[in-house]
């Protein structure tokens, strides 16, 4: 890249501000700064006659942008708010560099307690959701709370007292909403709202013999092909998985429930890219057993099943309370109320029983007054178990805990969830959310 060694001059605010030509290209073509290279790097020339460039924006926000650029660090002085240096940076097109600087790859045995945010509706959460840019979705009763990267709260998503099911991210822009149906309403269902403004853009309607029907939609997931899944309860025959296009909003196909198992009441749903199924996932105790297949839309047919039917349960085997499909490993983990993981092999068309492992901690006797069930999360090779108030990780080929995450505000955690290079943990007893990072790592 042949970039001029020439100084640049600015007037910021009326303070003069001198830099080179190759610190300003560190910005990059997408920002103002690089709008100021022609096609081979050099510099455009538009200055007063001083040979300065004015621009009407904060001085000091503006030399701390700039040091970053030289340096790649951000220091960012106590006088200063975050959120006039991120208005700055968003004027000047460098946000991504501010959020690079600010915190590092997702490591699950490197994170740290960044802050916690108290949320605005009352009562338990039923459901956080990390979005793609950093941002979350907090999901209490009937309403959705949405926060930007920079913890921002957007106008809320309210469902006219519907009660919502699940939630998730289409992308940064839009989050989609699974609720309950309300007997005697003909509503419930799955609605695609806006992140930014809360309006409803459209709903996911469900078909059964040419004729659009109610239903309660459940869990929810995602594929990379732009389609949306959702377990689906409703009146007549609409028990089953139902899939619509995310961008159109029709309903594309449905698995209906077969005879003695469990699809339109599954709790967990999860696209498996690797092979084109979805993993179904029903719970105790939303069931009073537990169901767990793998489902292959194309040849319209259930792939890999277990359950736990029949089974004799004493006080030292509790039941499954999470599951998640890993297929780099070929396997399926679950995860009883004790933290205990279980592997269950997804190569054998036969379901065997599940081989637990005794090297996650066991909580026996160690409850608390008004525990949360653990969930399951798995994020570049690392695999994280809530229970109570602490986040566990485990790395490595035999899944070995290798750090915890813990902090006593609020209670146990009822859910938490990974993205933008963020973990959020949602609380039980107090109206609570954690942000977790990965501090950056040192510049040598």
């Amino acid at each position: 890249m042949g970039v001029q060694k020439d100084s640049v001059k600015f007037n910021v605010g009326g303070r003069v501000m001198e830099t080179t030509a190759t610190t300003l290209a560190n910005a990059g073509r997408n920002s103002m700064f690089g709008a100021m290279f022609d096609d081979n790097w050099n510099l455009l020339l538009s200055s007063n006659k001083e040979g300065q460039r004015f621009l009407d924006r904060n001085p000091d926000c503006f030399g701390i942008l700039l040091d970053l650029l030289r340096t790649g660090e951000l220091h960012i002085p106590p006088n200063i708010p975050e959120k006039l240096l991120y208005r700055e940076a968003l004027y000047y097109g460098l946000l991504d560099h501010v959020r690079a600087a600010k915190w590092g790859p997702f490591d699950g045995n490197r994170l740290r307690l960044s802050r916690s945010v108290q949320g605005q509706a009352p009562g338990d959460g039923t459901a956080i959701r990390a979005g793609p840019d950093g941002g979350c979705c907090v999901a209490h009763g009937s309403m959705v709370h949405v926060y930007d990267w920079m913890l921002d709260e957007h106008p809320p998503l309210s469902l006219d007292f519907q009660r919502v099911n699940d939630v998730g991210w289409v992308d940064s822009d839009n989050v989609v909403v699974g609720v309950s149906e309300r007997l005697g309403r003909g509503d419930g269902g799955i609605g695609l709202f806006s992140s930014h403004s809360g309006e409803l853009r459209y709903k996911f309607q469900v078909s059964h013999e040419n004729q659009v029907k109610s239903y309660t939609a459940g869990a929810l997931s995602f594929s990379s092909d732009y389609k949306i899944f959702s377990s689906c309860k409703g009146r007549s025959n609409e028990y089953g998985v139902g899939v619509w296009d995310q961008v159109t909003g029709k309903q594309i196909d449905f698995f209906y429930e077969p005879l003695g198992w469990s699809l339109g009441d599954a709790d967990k749903l999860q696209w498996l890219e690797g092979s084109n199924c979805l993993l179904v996932a029903t719970m105790f105790p939303r069931k009073d057993n537990c169901y767990i297949s793998v489902l292959d839309f194309r040849e319209k047919k259930m792939v890999w099943c277990w359950s736990d039917m029949g089974a004799h349960f004493t006080a030292d085997e509790k039941r499954v309370r999470d599951a998640i499909a890993m297929e780099d490993n070929s396997s399926i983990c679950v995860v009883n109320e004790f933290e205990d993981l279980g592997f269950m092999d997804l190569r054998s068309s036969a379901a065997t029983s599940i081989r637990w492992s005794s090297r996650s901690r066991l909580m026996k006797g160690k409850m608390p007054d008004e525990p949360c069930y653990p969930k399951l999360a798995l994020h570049e090779g690392q695999l994280f178990s809530s229970m109570n108030d602490c986040i566990s990780v485990f790395c490595g080929p035999e899944w070995v805990l290798t750090s915890r995450l813990r902090r006593s505000y609020g209670g146990s955690i009822c859910d938490f969830s990974i993205g933008g290079d963020r973990l959020f943990a949602l609380h039980s007893e107090e109206n609570v959310f954690d942000i977790w990072e990965t501090p950056p790592p040192p510049i040598l």
